[in-house]
């Protein structure tokens, strides 16, 4: 599902979490994930991928992400373990979420896009993207990983024709 937030688009895609161990297969599913991603956003065919860097984050109770953004041209998220939020404990909607921060608040346009995420997602995005990741109360431990990617200079050049 693609999600526009005041002229950025974010693209959601669910992995099969298994299936990326290997550094082949995580190529593959990010690579297939980017090209459709450009294709689907800008109507243009990338002929270049390349992993700029990637990390693992391990977060547990109170840990958060400090608004920040990225470098290269797509960044994205993806999440291997989620902690179980409790019915009985107090939880708010944003405990261990994520925003996407983008431009100014305006009429008919948002500028925050939150989403909870779920073992399974990937989330692809522009670079520039603002973003966070709240903390969470409960016990538990919130895994993901993170990518920079950089595509054709010349499609990621909004400059260039």
């Amino acid at each position: 599902a693609s999600l526009k937030l005041s002229g950025s688009s974010i693209r959601k895609i669910n992995i099969e979490v298994d299936k990326i161990i290997s550094k082949k297969n995580l190529e593959k599913i990010l690579y297939k994930a980017v090209k459709d991603y450009i294709f689907k956003g800008l109507g243009k065919k990338i002929s270049k991928i390349k992993i700029k860097n990637f990390w693992i984050v391990r977060q547990f109770n109170d840990e958060y992400n400090p608004v920040h953004f990225h470098d290269g041209h797509i960044s994205g998220v993806g999440y291997l373990k989620i902690p179980k939020f409790s019915k009985n404990k107090k939880h708010t909607q944003i405990d261990g979420s994520i925003d996407f921060i983008n431009g100014n608040k305006m009429f008919l346009s948002e500028c925050i896009f939150n989403h909870q995420p779920k073992v399974g997602d990937m989330i692809l995005f522009p670079h520039y993207l603002m973003h966070t990741a709240y903390p969470f109360k409960t016990k538990g431990e919130r895994r993901s990983f993170s990518f920079n990617l950089e595509i054709d200079k010349k499609i990621a050049n909004v400059f260039s024709k």
